[in-house]
């Protein structure tokens, strides 16, 4: 009668409680890290489009006075006007950015997202 007992419990499979602790603590980390993620992201598509949308001004002030003015409505906050860097390639326009951006994790540790991008 033991040799069937061990050998039932040795054919079980499963999760242990601390497996479950262990799958929840990630999860955890990975929806705290994704929803701090997401808002960065969305930000950097809508500096992309700014950028697409200001290279049409003729004159630096101009591209950086139609990209505030684009951040302004889609909330950019990371970079402004005077970040960019506005040159001509020919007779075309072309607008340029790079930044970063910091999530804390815990103490001193951080994760960083760097952000270019550039007009074509």
């Amino acid at each position: 009668m033991n040799k069937s007992r061990t050998a039932s419990r040795s054919r079980q499979r499963g999760l242990s409680f601390f497996g479950l602790i262990f799958i929840g603590l990630i999860a955890v980390a990975v929806f705290a890290i994704g929803g701090q993620s997401v808002p960065i992201f969305l930000e950097y598509t809508s500096a992309k489009k700014a950028i697409e949308k200001a290279k049409v001004e003729s004159t630096v002030p101009g591209v950086r006075a139609a990209f505030d003015r684009a951040a302004a409505i889609d909330d950019i906050r990371s970079i402004q006007g005077k970040d960019l860097e506005v040159t001509k390639r020919g007779d075309k326009v072309v607008v340029s950015f790079k930044y970063a951006r910091e999530i804390p994790l815990a103490g001193p540790a951080y994760l960083v997202y760097r952000f270019e991008a550039q007009t074509n």
